[in-house]
């Protein structure tokens, strides 16, 4: 079990978001027509804009299953789960409105929400085949011990995003928009599916 008490007890200033400030962040940047990180392009701005509607979105329509809900319940000793996001990642806008509905299911589960560019040393334990994908979620008890961790998105996306590096026949901008059908298809079902097969885990090993 990896622990990360080092990390956040070694006087590091580290700036973290409750999801509400998070997303006044997001509503912050659209208006002032950047993004969070230091790499700013049009582009960026335009992911970022449609990644808040997505969470405004999100944010009202979630519906999380009974047996999620179940599971959560469960939960009986305080933990953190921070989540590693950029306003620009649409895999972020997609999945952290669910992490949010879930951790406010218990009061036990305390979300908080950090900057991937600010806090490099974090990322570089939770890199995804050497790259610093984002959205990424750590959970850790009250020591600091990590509970679990899951991202950067659900297996199927993550497929995709696999097989379309090994053979890029579109463009990135295209294959994001099928990466974004696929989860309106999916309607969260898959990250909700995968949550619970690891709350159930913990809640067993405990």
């Amino acid at each position: 079990m990896r622990n990360l008490a080092d990390l956040f007890q070694n006087g590091t200033e580290r700036k973290i978001y409750s999801y509400s400030d998070y997303m006044l962040l997001m509503e912050l940047v659209v208006m002032e027509q950047r993004t969070t990180g230091p790499k700013q392009s049009e582009e960026l701005n335009d992911y970022t804009k449609l990644n808040l509607h997505r969470m405004q979105r999100l944010n009202k329509t979630v519906v999380l299953s009974e047996s999620l809900k179940i599971a959560v319940s469960q939960i009986q000793f305080p933990q953190t789960w921070y989540v590693l996001t950029e306003a620009w990642c649409g895999d972020a806008a997609q999945n952290i409105p669910v992490l949010a509905a879930v951790a406010k299911l218990n009061p036990l589960v305390d979300l908080q929400l950090l900057l991937r560019d600010e806090n490099p040393d974090l990322m570089d334990l939770y890199l995804t085949n050497g790259g610093k994908s984002i959205p990424k979620l750590i959970a850790v008890d009250g020591a600091f011990n990590e509970i679990f961790n899951w991202g950067p998105r659900p297996a199927g996306a993550q497929h995709m995003m696999e097989e379309y590096k090994k053979n890029p026949v579109k463009s990135y901008k295209e294959f994001g928009e099928d990466i974004h059908k696929w989860y309106a298809a999916d309607k969260t079902l898959s990250v909700q599916k995968e949550l619970l097969d690891i709350l159930e885990g913990v809640l067993i090993d405990k």
